[in-house]
């Protein structure tokens, strides 16, 4: 971790998450998206963590991306760099091998919307709202705001909120699949550990899998499972031992089928 903006913490089997930019609404610069995507290969890299958390401090979850970081650039630096490191960042928090609650204690407004919808599980304080502003700002969602959103809460629910600016409470939240729960404020993140230890206290390679197929049928992320599966299949038969010790013996294999 680069950033002291972004915190990465262990605890146990649970990895916590956390934006620490309250002043500036937890607004994302370039440097804390960087961190992000490293936190997201440190959490992937930990063999013992079996669920993450991700929040922010203050009154705010996230605000999205910080203007003053992306007002002024030139078009060719908006798109190759700014817009892509924003996405790389988003779909390794997405396509996490662990689940993800999001804890939203605060606001969540456009690349803060994106951020929490890289999540498997949403928790929303009352009080909150959730939104797409940058249409008003003359500017497209960036980072999977008309991809991952319309996959995982349909398009019309996007357009109401690219299109036509509107910003959903909490409780609208609720009905419209945005988020997963909604608890009384200052008890999002009780939730959200709660909810994360009961992930954690299923079968681990299990709940991996799962959210593996289920971000394949989603369209997150359809290869990577597949070829994943079909590794970790070959590599409990008796043909795989018997073809590395073929290649290490430089001799032909005598392959058995099982």
């Amino acid at each position: 971790m680069t950033d002291d903006r972004i915190r990465l913490a262990f605890d146990g089997p649970i990895a916590r998450l956390t934006l620490k930019r309250p002043d500036k609404l937890n607004a994302l610069d370039r440097a804390m998206i960087v961190a992000l995507a490293r936190a997201a290969e440190a959490i992937e890299d930990a063999s013992d963590i079996r669920v993450a958390i991700l929040s922010g401090e203050g009154k705010a979850f996230c605000a999205g991306g910080d203007i003053a970081a992306w007002s002024n650039l030139p078009p060719l630096e908006m798109w190759r760099d700014w817009t892509r490191v924003g996405h790389r960042a988003f779909e390794a928090l997405a396509r996490l091998r662990v689940p993800l609650v999001a804890a939203l204690t605060g606001h969540a407004f456009g690349g803060g919307l994106e951020l929490a919808a890289t999540a498997d599980i949403r928790i929303a304080e009352t009080g909150i709202k959730l939104g797409l502003p940058e249409t008003g700002l003359g500017m497209a969602p960036g980072w999977s705001g008309t991809q991952r959103l319309v996959r995982r809460f349909g398009a019309q629910v996007v357009r109401r909120m690219a299109l036509g600016g509107r910003m959903f409470e909490a409780e609208e939240a609720l009905a419209l699949g945005l988020v997963d729960e909604v608890v009384e404020a200052g008890e999002g993140l009780t939730r959200a550990e709660a909810i994360a230890r009961a992930i954690a206290a299923r079968g681990p390679v299990a709940a991996q899998i799962v959210k593996s197929m289920i971000n394949a049928a989603e369209g997150e992320d359809s290869d990577a499972p597949i070829e994943a599966l079909a590794g970790a299949f070959t590599a409990t038969t008796r043909d795989l031992g018997e073809g590395v010790a073929a290649f290490n013996d430089k001799r032909p294999p005598h392959f058995e089928g099982r």
